[in-house]
């Protein structure tokens, strides 16, 4: 059983060497545990200080592609390089390297294919009262998008089999942790949270400038990933509630004109007719955007495959056994 342990990079030269010295060496039920950094870019000497320390695996991207780029690049280089398991984990040494063990028993044991660390937001002393209220908020969308008990949506701290890498698909630039959690609940793929430590901020976020720049980014990464992966039941929802509106004011207006006074409510029999066709429209867009989903289903089974059968030359070329999963 091997374990890739990928680290995302930017500008980490300061960071990284305390991040790794942090990583287990050794894990009950892993035969061989490797580090893998993605280097987004860096202008610093982040990649001289990684060869330096012993990473195993550097992959450099050609400039700044942003932190959900990273990610997914790292998933497919750790499975070209026959991970069992990959773990992900932030070089800001936010997470608590020994914690490891956490979320890979669970997926040893069989109880889960995707184990994320729960910081538990509500006691981190180094948030804000206002950050802790958000990340909770955040959390409870989050969870109603992906129909599954999300504690702590934004965690980073993550592991997962070979098989729910080969499945994962990042389509966003600023952030994977809410897409890729509301495309696992899609999935049904078995999600499991775990309470973890997390160690001392070492470094402001670089992903939240800002509290508004903060709420901008994940909103538009919820509403884009429940619209790609439930795009139905979203739209349905908007057009049954104009639908109902443009019913009741309807009703209404039906009422007034039944008892002679119609002609004092033509606004209303206006605004009616609008709702009923834009609840109209709106249906029909969702059983459209339903049906394209269906073709995208497709071409994501198509690139599963595809990327499954690089795994597997790639295992055949370094004389590796490829079992079925």
């Amino acid at each position: 059983m091997k374990l890739i342990i990928q680290i995302p990079c930017y500008n980490e030269a300061d960071t990284l060497p305390q991040t790794v010295a942090d990583l287990p060496r050794a894990l009950p039920g892993i035969d061989c545990i490797e580090y893998l950094i993605i280097d987004d870019g860096s202008r610093d000497a982040t990649v001289k200080v990684a060869r330096e320390i012993g990473v195993h695996h550097i992959v450099q991207l050609p400039h700044n592609m942003g932190l959900a780029n990273a990610f997914s690049t790292g998933l497919e280089a750790c499975i070209l390089r026959g991970a069992d398991l990959i773990v992900n984990t932030d070089a800001d040494n936010q997470y608590v390297g020994a914690e490891i063990h956490r979320l890979i028993e669970p997926i040893l044991a069989g109880r889960a294919e995707l184990v994320i660390g729960d910081r538990e937001v509500a006691t981190i002393e180094s948030f804000s009262p206002i950050k802790r209220l958000l990340q909770q908020l955040g959390s409870w969308v989050v969870s109603q998008a992906a129909m599954l008990r999300v504690p702590d949506a934004a965690s980073g701290f993550r592991a997962m089999t070979r098989e729910v890498a080969l499945r994962t698909l990042v389509l966003g630039n600023y952030s994977y942790t809410l897409e890729t959690l509301i495309q696992a609940g899609a999935r049904r793929v078995s999600v499991l949270f775990v309470p973890i430590r997390t160690n001392a901020p070492t470094r402001p976020s670089r992903l939240q400038r800002n509290m508004p720049h903060f709420l901008s980014n994940q909103a538009i990464a919820i509403i884009r990933a429940y619209t790609l992966y439930r795009p139905l039941r979203l739209f349905l929802m908007l057009g049954a509630v104009m639908l109902a509106g443009g019913l009741a004011i309807g009703l209404r207006f039906l009422y007034f004109y039944l008892i002679g006074e119609g002609n004092g409510h033509i606004q209303s029999l206006i605004l009616a007719a609008i709702l009923l066709i834009v609840g109209f429209q709106v249906t029909l867009i969702g059983l459209l955007a339903d049906l394209v989903g269906f073709n995208r289903k497709m071409l994501e089974e198509a690139l599963y495959r595809l990327r499954r059968l690089e795994q597997q030359q790639s295992d055949t070329l370094t004389h590796r056994p490829v079992f079925d999963e």
